[in-house]
């Protein structure tokens, strides 16, 4: 199967904002999160990953980063989106930690949210791309979160159940933001060919009953040394840079940065 052109995610010189969501949890999303924002600093793009889980975070956990401040002090007024920031070093991109264990967040007030929003997009204006680490569910933060991202890239794996979940992100996206961006890509795939049937399956689906589909992005492999990084609380792309899904993630950058060259502003 050819993969469609991943031209749909346009880049800009800056401020360029992904949401990264997948419906259902236990697809590796903020672990791919994680790996896309070291790539693509490693490419040269200057990253803030931003964990919108609101309420179970874990970007702080897996990159082994203990925050004084986070996400939710920001939304209970007692500090700026700005002062909550922090250096991953080795990484050398940006984050935003989260708040885990905080039910209340993912039952934030609208006006609150919005104010979080209009905060991070003027924050946004320092970097070539911001990251949303989206919760799974669908809930109204989730939504309005989905809908506010320039592109919303979506996980999936091969899982019955995380297609139908990445089917009712795709369809409740299309009703949020009509003709919103919309790109996919398949994780923990057998192989790629197995990779590519699995976004086969989800394309037929939106085709037939959303009369349009996302195309696809990449296809990252199953891969054991993905669980020996989170264990060891480090990127991927700093404890196995050879690795198969390492591999993947990367030639997703590629193809983001050539089509950028070719078809769009620079990413």
């Amino acid at each position: 199967m050819t993969q469609p052109n991943p031209g749909s995610i346009p880049g800009s010189s800056s401020g360029r904002i992904i949401g990264i969501a997948s419906g259902k949890g236990g697809v590796g999303k903020t672990w791919f999160a994680i790996t896309l924002a070291h790539a693509l600093t490693r490419a040269g793009r200057r990253v803030l990953l931003f964990d919108a889980d609101l309420g179970l975070a874990n970007v702080d956990i897996q990159l082994g980063l203990t925050p004084k401040l986070d996400l939710g002090t920001v939304i209970a007024g007692r500090a700026t989106l700005r002062e909550v920031i922090l250096r991953h070093a080795g990484g050398d991109f940006d984050v935003v930690p989260g708040r885990s264990g905080s039910g209340a967040l993912s039952g934030i007030d609208p006006a609150a949210l919005e104010r979080m929003l209009a905060a991070l997009r003027a924050e946004a204006a320092g970097y070539d791309l911001v990251l949303l680490d989206l919760g799974a569910g669908l809930d109204r933060a989730v939504r309005r979160l989905a809908a506010f991202a320039d592109t919303l890239l979506v996980l999936v794996t091969e899982e019955p159940t995380s297609l139908t979940d990445a089917y009712a992100v795709l369809k409740l996206h299309g009703a949020d933001r009509p003709g919103g961006d919309a790109v996919v890509v398949v994780n923990q795939a057998t192989n790629r060919a197995s990779g590519e049937r699995t976004y086969a399956t989800l394309a037929r689906a939106c085709s037939s009953f959303l009369g349009r589909a996302p195309p696809l992005l990449g296809v990252v492999r199953r891969d054991e040394r993905v669980r020996d990084a989170i264990r060891h609380q480090t990127p991927l792309l700093m404890r196995h840079p050879n690795c198969p899904a390492a591999e993947d993630v990367e030639a997703i950058v590629s193809g983001l940065i050539e089509v950028s060259h070719t078809n769009r502003p620079k990413v």
